[in-house]
């Protein structure tokens, strides 16, 4: 495990994500990081595509009609 440093207004930006999402610092940090990698390596998906197929990936479906939410 190593230390990210990051700019102090994005780690502002950081904490208060976290509040909403109920995610600690670190686990947000990491939800970021990992969703930035995903829409990096597949560009032509939008964010609700990815987030769907991740959902997918671990066995949670959204059912018809309904928005798969992040």
């Amino acid at each position: 495990m190593g230390i990210v440093n990051i700019d102090d207004d994005l780690h502002d930006k950081l904490r208060k994500a976290c509040l909403v999402s109920y995610r600690s610092i670190n686990a947000q940090a990491a939800f970021w990081i990992r969703i930035g990698m995903l829409c990096e390596m597949n560009p032509t998906q939008s964010f609700n595509a990815i987030i769907a197929q991740e959902l997918r990936a671990v066995g949670i479906a959204p059912e018809a009609g309904e928005v798969a939410l992040p």
